[in-house]
């Protein structure tokens, strides 16, 4: 029971659907409460709910039962990170390493953890940076374009040279707190009102009237009274186009590019499609998803190396910029798929194989994982194609023959076991295998061969003779009588056929003229019994009413 709510559990996390996931894996908790890896299954889907307490309690569980398996400290390091407890999650994966070196998630892991730790110190050795986070990142210019009280603020050179300084240097903030124009910044940046006062709303000392007093220059009767005037400023330089805004002006057009190539796509302009997808890419390095969508063109165009190559540079490139796992896994699972449409012999399916998995540990996705189940599924039947030869099935029949003659019986069936895996569409294997079944009372293993037999050569008399012969050995006569009939169909003339005819009908007359012993009586109704027309019958509630 604990394992079929564990096979619910794993299918609903496939499917994404966590909550039911959780649901299932407590199930399966409650009836095998040691069992390790439902607390590890159950902890990766309270990490993919962003639940990262319930899932370092459930990691902490894993390993205390099972500390010897590297898996439970994935799942334990991958709640501390969760939980921004980057030094608690470098040291479980470090712990998970020494046990398996090779583990490629754990590594990934610890790089990834060792980077959010070295960010994090580096984030509190300033108290600015700390105050106020990612503030000042790169999508400080997109906020501060957008916000119509501080649009203006970017023609400035001296404002925009201040905020990259912010940029490049969060510390020092508190130099430039005296700037009302830093503190209008910092409100729409950080979503807040500060409560700001310009040149224009300086208090002016009133008169006893209590109206503003304006003071002039003294002037004579003879001397024409001047306006004061404020010496007048230097004109501002125009503001030189900045750096920052070009960056951006070039992300929003490779985005463009890449809404066209999206829809070139779709219409199967699939050069236009890859010629748009470039264009962004020359852009904007730092969007991979440009690379993933010229890869899936390339794969549709059958040019399967030119896939696999931009599917590496994202994946190397996403690991550089911490992009989202989804998009690490979208880039694996058409690499995969590259590799699946490149396979000629069954060995060419496992590195496709592999990397459906690493995109599995990636994000856990139902199509990835149909792929991957499709890649085994092939490779098996290749393996298979690979293994065909009947010549050799052939040679291998032909041994056991000569063992089923000498009565070496197992040997024989070795023999024809192998005969069958270099030709599984060889009736004679499955039949002379049946026999040797039969010969040594294995009458189920038997009859699986004959109804096989009969299944590839429906044709072929010697299948029903096998079929028939089982079928009188384990004293179901009537069913014994209906095969030999059958076989008479194909082969009116044949002797075994004709023989066993006779069998069951001296059998079926024996025991219709009550000439059984007491033992063949009690056997028969004991298969009588089994019989499902009887127990169909035996579990009917009016027949039931009927007899008692």
């Amino acid at each position: 029971m604990a394992d079929d709510a564990k096979a619910k559990g794993n299918s609903a996390f496939a499917a994404g659907k966590f909550d039911d996931a959780i649901q299932h894996f407590t199930e399966a908790i409650n009836l095998a409460p040691t069992n390790h890896v439902l607390y590890s299954n159950r902890s990766a889907a309270y990490s993919s709910l962003k639940r990262f307490s319930e899932a370092l309690s459930d990691a902490q569980k894993t390993v205390e039962l099972k500390p010897d398996w590297s898996k439970g400290y994935s799942r334990l390091g991958a709640a501390q990170m969760g939980l921004q407890n980057y030094t608690g999650a470098v040291a479980a994966y470090k712990k998970g390493l020494e046990i398996d070196p090779n583990n490629e998630p754990l590594k990934s892991g610890l790089a990834d953890a060792e980077a959010a730790l070295a960010q994090s110190s580096k984030s509190r050795a300033g108290q600015g940076a700390s105050l106020f986070g990612d503030a000042f990142g790169s999508e400080m210019w997109v906020r501060l374009a957008s916000d119509p009280t501080t649009r203006g603020l970017l023609q400035q050179p001296d404002f925009v040279k201040m905020m990259q300084d912010l940029q490049k240097s969060p510390n020092n903030l508190n130099l430039y707190l005296k700037d009302q124009r830093m503190m209008q910044a910092l409100g729409v940046l950080l979503n807040l009102k500060f409560q700001t006062r310009g040149p224009e709303d300086a208090e002016v000392p009133e008169t006893s009237s209590g109206s503003p007093e304006r003071k002039r220059p003294a002037a004579t009767e003879t001397e024409p009274v001047k306006e004061d005037k404020r010496p007048e400023k230097d004109p501002e330089p125009e503001p030189e186009p900045m750096e920052l805004s070009e960056e951006k002006q070039r992300k929003v057009q490779a985005q463009k590019e890449k809404e066209v190539g999206n829809a070139a796509y779709k219409k199967k302009d699939l050069e236009t499609a890859i010629q748009h997808y470039t264009k962004a890419i020359e852009l904007d390095d730092e969007d991979i998803s440009f690379l993933t969508n010229r890869a899936a063109v390339y794969l549709e165009m059958g040019k399967y190396e030119d896939c696999i190559k931009d599917c590496d540079i994202a994946v190397e490139r996403g690991r550089e910029l911490r992009s989202d796992f989804k998009m690490m896994a979208r880039a694996l699972t058409r690499k995969g798929s590259a590799l699946v449409k490149m396979a000629k012999c069954s060995k060419d399916y496992e590195p496709a194989i592999e990397t459906f998995q690493k995109a599995l540990t990636e994000h856990r996705n139902p199509d990835t994982l149909k792929k991957l189940n499709d890649a085994e599924k092939a490779k098996k039947e290749k393996e298979q194609q690979e293994y065909f030869d009947p010549r050799i099935a052939d040679e291998e029949r032909e041994k056991g023959n000569q063992y089923f003659k000498e009565q070496k019986y197992p040997d024989a069936i070795k023999h024809y076991t192998e005969a069958i895996k270099r030709n599984p569409k060889d009736p004679k294997a499955y039949s002379n295998r049946a026999a040797c079944y039969t010969k040594l009372g294995a009458l189920p293993e038997g009859l699986r061969d004959a109804e096989k037999c009969i299944e590839l050569d429906s044709a072929f008399a010697k299948g029903y003779t096998r079929k028939g012969t089982v079928q009188f050995f384990m004293k179901e006569y009537e069913k014994a009588l209906k095969t030999y009939q059958e076989g008479l169909k194909h082969d009116p003339q044949n002797q075994e056929l004709l023989d066993g005819v006779r069998r069951c009908v001296e059998q079926i007359n024996k025991a219709s003229r009550g000439d059984l012993t007491p033992e063949e009586l009690k056997e028969r109704q004991a298969k009588g019994m089994q019989d499902p027309e009887i127990q169909n019958i035996l579990t009917d509630p009016v027949m039931r009413q009927v007899w008692y």
